[in-house]
């Protein structure tokens, strides 16, 4: 769209089509409460066979995995298609951020509780993966599915 203003014409983009689905925040907001939900159970039905770092571990490598296309699939759709390298460094950075995170989290717990409960450990992390859904957010929306 041109303008003409007292110093010129100015140009300026159209405002972008809204999301067909809902608002990219709404969904973002439902996929994690989801995921972090199936992480949680995950979490919880294995730590009593290994232990509540690889149980954090093995809990992430799976839910980062549909957490990652449900959002390339709904959050973001419409947007560009980011490329295969750029969606799977989002998903190993992703990977390694939480694995990282969540393991100083548990870890943690220790400087509180000598011996934290499973469930103190689920929330601790459930909080841990709410903050840094904030991060992830902002990495897909500005840089693995930058706006058109």
């Amino acid at each position: 769209m041109t303008a003409t203003w007292m110093s010129g014409p100015a140009t300026r983009e159209a405002a972008a089509v809204p999301h067909p689905a809902g608002h990219p925040i709404a969904w973002y907001t439902v996929a994690g409460a989801l995921t972090t939900g199936l992480q949680e159970v995950l979490f919880l039905g294995t730590r009593p066979l290994l232990g509540a770092l690889a149980a954090n571990v093995l809990a992430l490598a799976l839910t980062t995995i549909a957490n990652t296309e449900f959002q390339r699939r709904v959050t973001f759709a419409g947007h560009p298609a980011a490329s295969p390298l750029r969606v799977h460094l989002q998903s190993v950075g992703t990977f390694a951020f939480y694995a990282g995170y969540g393991s100083v989290v548990l870890l943690s717990l220790h400087l509180f509780t000598p011996a934290p409960s499973a469930g103190v450990q689920a929330a601790a992390l459930a909080l841990a993966s709410a903050l840094g859904g904030l991060a992830r957010f902002a990495v897909l929306r500005w840089w693995v599915f930058p706006p058109r």
